[in-house]
């Protein structure tokens, strides 16, 4: 089975949609990107159910997924990362997907990318989007799951233990920022309006400065312009709420076999 240390140091990115690479860990992919680290991002839909600019001329759930691919794949060459895979699920229903397969894919992905840190979403999917608790879900299954050499991959690669796997977290001043600047994050489902839920302070393990990066995640951010007429008030703040925003990422270490304890990191690859 692989093992956790020797070879290059490499980061993956697991998200729902396009987008979710560079809002939810833009500058820390960026930041890594830029000290070495081999970077790649797996997402799950092509974002077909979004929002086309203003929702005039919507081109179609179809053509809005090739648009938005194009766009994911543009924020990435500007982060740095070195692969994006889709698994081309339907946005909106991912969590009614075959948990099995959707394991099965993901983990296959980390057995072939071998990455010693894996990043998704937390449990909450950050306010509550059922998409981002699902791929939350899968990616947690598919790490233990890449780690057991008993589990089927189908003539693909051999067994891989993700060292470290990570929670997007956000604090209370964080979503403050966030929404203030950006927009109300709200998700309906089943006729009930989840909100976003910030996490406590003390629960956070981990905070990244990515302050040196925020004018690449800016610029990323602007690569995907079918989705501006909901970013746009971002364009508005000066650069010193630009650095609020993307300055600083918070996580929560959910698993590691290299370290724990109370003391807050500042490196998610710190153990190893």
């Amino acid at each position: 089975m692989g093992g956790s240390t020797g070879g290059p140091r490499r980061l993956c990115f697991v998200g729902a949609h396009p987008d979710d690479e560079t809002l939810g860990a833009g500058g820390t992919l960026a930041r890594y990107a830029a000290e070495g680290v081999e970077t790649f991002v797996v997402t799950a839909t092509s974002g077909q159910a979004g929002r086309y600019r203003d929702n005039r001329d919507h081109p179609g759930p179809e053509a809005l997924g090739r648009i938005r691919e194009a766009e994911l794949r543009a924020a990435a060459k500007v982060l740095g990362v070195r692969e994006v895979s889709l698994l081309g699920y339907m946005d909106g229903r991912l969590d009614r997907a075959d948990p099995g397969e959707v394991t099965s894919r993901i983990a296959v992905h980390l057995r072939r990318i071998r990455p010693q840190v894996v990043l998704t979403f937390d449990p909450n999917g950050a306010y509550g989007h059922p998409d981002h608790i699902a791929i939350c879900q899968f990616t947690t299954a598919a790490v233990v799951a890449a780690a057991d050499p008993s589990y089927a991959s189908e003539g693909g690669p051999p067994a891989h233990r993700v060292s470290k796997l990570y929670y997007m977290t956000w604090s209370g001043p964080k979503w403050e920022a966030y929404q203030s600047a950006f927009k109300r994050l709200v998700s309906t489902v089943d006729g009930v309006e989840r909100r976003a839920t910030p996490w406590p302070d003390w629960a956070i393990t981990t905070m990244i400065d990515t302050a040196e990066h925020w004018p690449t995640v800016w610029e990323a951010v602007r690569c995907h312009e079918s989705q501006m007429a909901i970013y746009g008030p971002l364009g508005e703040l000066s650069p010193e709420h630009h650095k609020g925003l993307w300055g600083v990422q918070e996580f929560y270490r959910v698993l590691s076999l290299v370290n724990g304890g109370r003391e807050r990191e500042t490196d998610l690859f710190a153990g190893l």
